[in-house]
């Protein structure tokens, strides 16, 4: 990511002030003389000078400003190397010092400084807020105090600058920035606390101000020459600017690799937003886990998820890799138990009930999954591929479980679920078994507690048994039509859902709209049944846009 972030401070003597700044250098991009193979002579020497010439704008800078400086006003010695981090799989260099290391970068911070401690703050002068131009570059800036015993008002006014020129960028990323500046801040502020009442509890400098003579012209050194102090001074940290460098340069680093360009052709489908989402959360979860707890909470974290298996959706290229015997499609699916089982049984699942697997061989049950999986928005999809206990509806609608673990009594009972018992047979042995042999393997016991037919609809399941009974249809072309179906009930949803729940029409106005999309006739009740749970797939990117449309002030209906 180009940006830029830094501390800054408002001075009781100079005015606003960038303390320290952590920028990050991206790798040159190799010339052509290069590639070819053929040194270019001189250019490490050229780039030393660069780096020189860079280092000695700084010192320079800092020469003229010596006199205007303060401890308050200091981060680091003008001798100070500054700090440098690598990172190993891009080669980018995050280098950290009190001034950007590129002159044009320093008028750039220097604006962004002093609008954030001066004009642009935030109601209570504490918090967040974003102001730049395409000229200047972009900012978000979080204002904050530290507690000082030596100063006015017994706080210090200090703000973190992140600079961009992708205003849209940085705004997409608000919350995750706004989330781990928050995170240093706070460390900051209760470190600075403890230091604040340790010397309070020492000498009480409200007393010993009320009790003294005040002078205007003097006040500022009425405090034995510390009006000014350091945030090292105020923290007691001795390595305050190297933690700082290692969080601005993470946080550079995160934010950079969180959001990524993606080249969709054509409108993105319904999967493909969700899929986005979600992968953006987890993202957002792991380098948020990394930041406060480091990499071996991570690996933790990650252990826990796969050994209960809360993986929303399994990797389809992965279904070649599982040992063992395995279903590779629906119509095998279909074949190994049977025509009558296996709608009962993909009718369960359209309908959103709990369809649980019970049996020995893991890889079996995930492939068995992997394939009744295509059959739902992914948005629909909730799977715990292989579990050790029960695990309720709520969490997820895909469970396989181990062969010695009970089913509750009120699941068993429930029409809401349905459950599919794999045993093997003894007197067969896998391994000198095909995988077309899995129905001589296993045998399969499908039982539910439901009680209504499942033989006249959804209307989908309809035409989807008619491709799977049509032998001169490839498992390829049933797969294309079970996409086509799919998309086309998916738009079916999508406009009962903005009928229903955002314009709040009635019950015979939505059943109006229900003719209209062919969702009535035979097996209607299965067809609103797999609409309704279909809707709760939506992505959220849909429904915030749906509620944030202007309703339409034309009813087709009643006009």
């Amino acid at each position: 990511m180009n940006a830029l972030v830094a501390l800054c401070h408002f001075c009781e003597l100079h005015g606003p002030r960038t303390l320290f700044c952590t920028e990050a250098l991206h790798p040159p991009s190799p010339s052509p003389s290069s590639q070819a193979g053929a040194p270019v002579p001189g250019d490490r020497d050229r780039d030393g000078d660069r780096e020189g010439e860079g280092l000695t704008m700084r010192a320079n800078s800092s020469a003229t400003q010596r006199g205007e400086m303060c401890d308050g006003c200091r981060s680091l010695p003008a001798s100070h190397p500054g700090f440098m981090s690598i990172d190993d799989e891009t080669g980018i260099r995050f280098l950290s010092h009190q001034h950007p290391r590129q002159p044009q970068l320093f008028s750039v911070v220097r604006q962004a400084c002093v609008r954030s401690l001066s004009c642009e703050v935030c109601p209570g002068r504490e918090g967040p807020i974003f102001f730049g131009d395409e000229q200047h570059g972009f900012v978000f800036s979080h204002t904050f105090f530290i507690k000082d015993s030596l100063a006015r008002g017994f706080q210090r006014w200090y703000s973190i600058v992140m600079v961009a020129m992708d205003r849209i960028y940085l705004i997409n990323s608000w919350p995750f920035l706004l989330r781990h500046l928050r995170l240093t801040i706070q460390s900051l502020q209760s470190t600075a606390l403890k230091v604040f009442d340790n010397e309070q509890g020492v000498c009480p400098q409200r007393a010993v101000r009320m009790n003294s003579v005040f002078s205007p012209a003097v006040f500022p050194h009425q405090r034995s020459g510390n009006a000014a102090r350091s945030l090292t001074s105020l923290t007691q940290h001795p390595n305050l600017w190297a933690s700082l460098h290692s969080s601005f340069s993470w946080l550079l680093k995160a934010c950079g690799s969180r959001l990524t360009e993606k080249l969709l052709e054509g409108a993105p489908t319904e999967d493909t937003l969700v899929l986005i989402e979600r992968q953006t959360e987890q993202e957002e979860e792991m380098s948020c886990w990394e930041g406060a707890e480091g990499g071996a909470a991570k690996s933790q974290r990650h252990q826990s998820e796969s050994e209960l298996g809360h993986d929303f959706l399994y990797d389809d290229a992965k279904l070649d890799e599982l040992p063992g015997p395995k279903f590779r499609s629906l119509r095998h699916l279909r074949q190994v138990l049977g025509a009558a089982e296996f709608r009962q049984l993909v009718w369960h699942v359209l309908m959103g009930n709990q369809v649980i697997w019970r049996g020995a061989d893991p890889g079996l049950i995930q492939s068995a999954f992997t394939v009744l999986k295509s059959l739902l928005p992914v948005g629909c999809v909730r799977s715990v591929p292989y579990s050790a206990q029960y695990e309720e509806a709520y969490k997820c609608n895909f469970l396989g479980l181990s062969p010695d673990v009970p089913i509750p009594t009120h699941v068993s009972s429930s029409e809401f679920s349905v459950l599919v018992d794999v045993t093997s047979e003894k007197s067969c042995q896998i391994s000198a078994m095909g995988e077309d042999d899995i129905s001589s393997l296993y045998q399969y016991t499908i039982s539910s507690a439901n009680t209504q037919p499942t033989d006249r609809g959804p209307t989908l399941l309809n035409k989807l048994e008619v491709a799977l009974s049509n032998e001169n249809l490839s498992v390829e072309v049933v797969s294309h039509c079970l996409l086509c179906l799919k998309e086309e009930w998916m738009n079916k949803v999508k406009v009962l859902f903005k009928f229903s729940k955002v314009d709040g029409r009635g019950r015979e106005d939505t059943q109006k709209v229900l003719a209209l999309l062919g969702a009535t006739g035979p097996g209607e009740e299965d067809n609103v049944r797999l609409l309704k749970f279909w809707m709760t797939g939506l992505s959220k990117t849909y429904k915030s846009h749906l509620m944030t449309a202007v309703p339409s002030h034309t009813d087709p209906l009643k006009g």
